[in-house]
């Protein structure tokens, strides 16, 4: 499709359609229901081979790099520089948020193999790996922070839990 067009002009239509990607993908999941993200979904679900957010931390030394890349955080998001309210439900909601962010960035990923299937091999190379490059960290730190989520949920439970069993009923 872009073959045959000169460089500028078809780096040009890349920018296009990535940007044109992009935006849709972004459109259609703030237009989503809150099913569609659910966390015990399997796509969003813990797999074995994470082992806890584990696998991240040792072979992808993710904790070495996951606060160097920029953060979008849209009016009214969620993010670890504002995480005030330390309850249930705002760790839930959190969660769901971690869930959206990555379904976005990984559909994102879709629009690499485009760039393949249009350009050059390498133009089309070049376009597909700046484009993993801008969304497959972000998925990746999303599903990890989902396990640190759910490790600080579990704790608060716990707390809660222990509360209420120190309690005394009194008639």
């Amino acid at each position: 499709m872009l073959k045959n067009l000169s460089f500028l002009n078809m780096f040009l239509w890349n920018i296009v359609i990535i940007g044109l990607w992009h935006l849709a993908v972004f459109l259609v999941c703030i237009k989503l229901p809150h099913s569609k993200f659910d966390p015990e979904k399997g796509r969003f679900a813990p797999k074995t081979w994470e082992r806890h957010g584990r696998w991240y931390r040792d072979k992808l030394k993710i904790q070495a790099w996951k606060d160097k890349v920029p953060q979008h955080i849209g009016k009214d998001g969620f993010s670890k520089e504002h995480f005030k309210d330390v309850s249930i439900e705002y760790i839930d909601e959190f969660i769901f948020e971690t869930c959206r962010g990555e379904w976005m960035h990984m559909k994102n990923l879709i629009c690499a193999v485009i760039t393949l299937v249009i350009n050059p091999i390498i133009v089309g190379l070049v376009f597909s790996f700046l484009i993993m490059l801008a969304n497959l960290p972000f998925a990746i730190i999303q599903r990890y922070n989902r396990f640190r989520l759910y490790t600080l949920r579990k704790k608060l439970l716990r707390g809660i839990k222990s509360e209420k069993v120190g309690e005394t009923v009194t008639a």
